[in-house]
């Protein structure tokens, strides 16, 4: 068994996939009805599609899930998420670990959380 894709809800398809693109260079491999197939297995799924299937109330912003990434010029990450749009909301500002590893962290337009990291020295 292999893990295939993983699945985030988001309220705008359209603004989604020009926010992933942008920021991660991601593309779209299939788009159709509410579903969007990025590169490196990301699935984006409507709200409205999502909360009919499961039937329960969504949680942004609930923390329980990340989408990891590395970026090998962080600071330049920084400034392309920072001039995006002012809806970014960090959760942790550019920091640099005492190992020397940088991170941010700060939520998609939806409450998705995403950490994106340096690489770690070896």
């Amino acid at each position: 068994m292999r893990l295939k894709n993983i699945l985030i809800v988001v309220n705008d398809i359209e603004k989604s996939k020009k926010f992933y693109k942008d920021l991660f260079g991601l593309d779209v491999i299939l788009d159709g009805e509410g579903n969007v197939i990025l590169s490196e297995g990301l699935v984006l799924q409507e709200a409205k599609l999502w909360q009919e299937e499961i039937n329960q109330e969504l949680l942004p912003k609930n923390n329980h899930t990340e989408l990891y990434f590395e970026e090998n010029d962080i600071n330049a990450f920084v400034e392309r998420l920072d001039n995006f749009c002012n809806e970014i909301q960090y959760v942790t500002t550019l920091t640099e670990l005492p190992w020397g590893q940088k991170l941010v962290r700060f939520y998609d337009l939806d409450g998705n959380l995403i950490e994106v990291r340096t690489p770690v020295k070896r």
